[in-house]
């Protein structure tokens, strides 16, 4: 069962090119997931009704073009298949011919609210939704390792960045690994392709490293690929890989 909204892309959710951010990409496809959720009545109430919350473990992203300020897009996703424990949901995102812009797919777990475990996927909750029951499990690619000299930056967790299910806001960690990178980069390169992986939760007050490697340049200097991964005291919370192409 597909749903879909328009969103009108702000100035706000722009970058200094003028094209949607990848933190602002996460924000707007998870709120049409949640308006989808909201239509069937398996709202964020119902799930907490349950005493568990939806975690986000992986987003994958393939990117034609980023929309630009105050550009109409079309978001659409699907809740399309799942198992016992793993959720996997789709998103597009269009623009108004109709042309692909994004394609994404993010997995989703259950998590007990008092023990912070994973749970199965209740059969109630994830019936309305008409997704696909698999047995398969979806496994995402292995990241290549850091090397032992990384660029470096520090970011503080700030209450801004804490969401309704008590922990960092999963566009934030994205926004900490793009950030981490030169503004010549990101002025001269879009990105193409990107995943990110979440491994641990975040929380308020606590010092983010965020690590980065370039391990991929053509020779004609067009196109690039970032590593990531993000520490809290040592402890990874985050990796990713991001593909970049240089802006034409």
């Amino acid at each position: 069962m597909k749903y879909s909204q328009e969103h009108v892309v702000k100035y706000y959710e722009c970058d200094a090119n003028s094209r949607l951010t990848l933190p602002m990409l996460l924000n707007i496809v998870i709120d049409t997931s949640e308006a989808q959720s909201a239509l069937i009545e398996r709202d964020s109430d119902y799930v907490k009704h349950l005493g568990i919350t939806w975690v986000i473990t992986e987003h994958d992203l393939h990117i034609t073009r980023l929309p630009s300020t105050n550009e109409k897009i079309i978001v659409t996703t699907e809740a399309k298949e799942h198992n016992k424990y793993f959720c996997y949901r789709y998103f597009w995102l269009h623009d108004e011919e109709g042309n692909e812009l994004v394609n994404m797919m993010t997995t989703f777990v259950l998590m007990d609210m008092t023990t912070r475990k994973m749970v199965s996927v209740p059969k109630e909750l994830i019936e309305p939704y008409q997704s696909e029951k698999i047995k398969t499990i979806k496994r995402g690619e292995a990241f290549p390792t850091l090397t032992q000299k990384p660029e470096r930056s520090l970011f503080d967790v700030h209450f801004s960045d804490i969401d309704t299910n008590q922990h960092v806001n999963n566009s934030r960690y994205l926004g900490w690994m793009v950030d981490s990178l030169s503004y010549d980069t990101l002025t001269m390169y879009q990105p193409r392709h990107a995943t990110i992986r979440f491994i641990k939760e975040t929380h308020c007050g606590e010092k983010i490293e965020s690590l980065h490697d370039i391990i991929e340049q053509t020779t004609q200097d067009s196109s690039l690929t970032s590593v990531h991964g993000l520490n809290v005291d040592g402890n990874k919370c985050a990796e990713g890989i991001i593909k970049w192409r240089k802006q034409g």
